[in-house]
Order: structure tokens, then sequence, then C-alpha cells
């Protein structure tokens, strides 16, 4: 290879590298607006369930968060929302996702 191949495929590895700085940068300051409007919407104890859950289920709880952002910032639910409210949401979401199995015996 010539130096000036070299010199081309380092100039490309760079501008790679600072695009993937720059697209990390903009998902933290995405994730840390997300935090603060959640911590605004939600009671500690709500947060608290909410870290909990994620570390059993991180898509359900994305999903949630986007949801109730969402319902919060149209007026669709009321802030703040308790650790009994999430209870509920999560409950109605538990019950449309899981179905009851009967077995009978005959």
């Amino acid at each position: 290879m010539s130096e000036d191949e070299l010199e081309a495929i380092r100039q490309r590895k760079i501008q790679e590298l600072q695009k993937q700085i720059e697209e990390e940068k903009k998902r933290q300051e995405l994730a840390a607006q997300r935090r603060a409007v959640l911590r605004a919407i939600l009671t500690p104890e709500a947060r608290e369930r909410l870290d909990n859950l994620r570390v059993v289920k991180p898509e359900l709880v994305d999903a949630l968060e986007q949801q109730l952002i969402a319902l919060a910032q149209s007026g669709r639910i009321k802030v703040p929302i308790t650790d009994e409210d999430l209870k509920k949401i999560l409950e109605t979401i538990y019950k449309q996702t899981h179905r009851e199995f009967r077995i009978r015996y005959r």
C-alpha cells in the first residue's frame, strides 16, 4: 500500500469514530432528557418499580416509558403517576399480553 492509501484509510476511520462519538452523545442526551421527564411525571416509588422491572423486561419498560411520557404530555393521564397507578397500568398490560389457558379433563 502506498502512503496516500494508508492516509485515506486513516481519515475514513477517524471520520467513522467521530460519527460514532456524535451518535453516542445524542443517545446520551436523549436518555438524560427522558430521565428528566420521567422524574417529573413519576413518583420516586413508581420510578423505583420501573427500574426494578427494567432488569427483567427492558423492552417493556422502554415502551412503557415512551407511552407514559406521551400520555402525560398530551394530558391524558394524571401527573404525578403514583406507584399504585403504575401497578394498575402494568396489570392492564399483563392482562392484554397473557391469555389464560384452561385445561378440561373429561
